[in-house]
C-alpha cells in the first residue's frame, strides 16, 4: 500500500469522524431544546413524567432495541401519548434521533 493511499485513509476516517462529532453535538443541543423536558436531560424521565406518559428511560431494553429509524418516525409523527415535534427540519430529526441512540 503506497504511502500517499495510506494517508488518504486516514484523512478521509478522520474527516467523517469529525462529521460525526459535530452531528452528534447538534443532536444534543435540539434533544436538548425540545426533548429533555420530557425525556430527561440523560434519556431518564422524571418518576412523574414517567408514569403520565408512559416513557420508558433509554436503559430500558425496548428503547435500546428502537432503529434510528425508528426514532425519526416517533419524533416526526408522535407514538402514543407523545406528540409529533414540530418545527425540525430532516437533518435536525436525524440528529436528534442518533444523539438518543448514544444515550445510556
Amino acid at each position: 500500500m503506497s504511502k500517499n493511499f495510506r494517508s488518504t485513509i486516514v484523512m478521509a476516517a478522520a474527516m467523517l469522524l469529525a462529521g460525526s462529532i459535530c452531528f452528534a453535538q447538534d443532536g444534543a443541543a435540539t434533544y436538548k431544546a425540545k426533548c429533555a423536558m420530557c425525556h430527561g436531560p440523560t434519556g431518564t424521565p422524571s418518576a412523574g413524567m414517567a408514569k403520565a406518559m408512559g416513557i420508558k428511560p433509554v436503559s430500558d431494553p425496548s428503547m435500546k432495541a428502537l432503529t434510528v429509524a425508528q426514532i425519526e418516525a416517533a419524533v416526526k409523527n408522535g407514538k402514543g401519548k407523545m406528540k409529533p415535534v414540530a418545527g425540525l427540519t430532516d437533518a435536525q430529526v436525524s440528529a436528534v434521533a442518533a444523539y438518543f441512540k448514544t444515550l445510556k
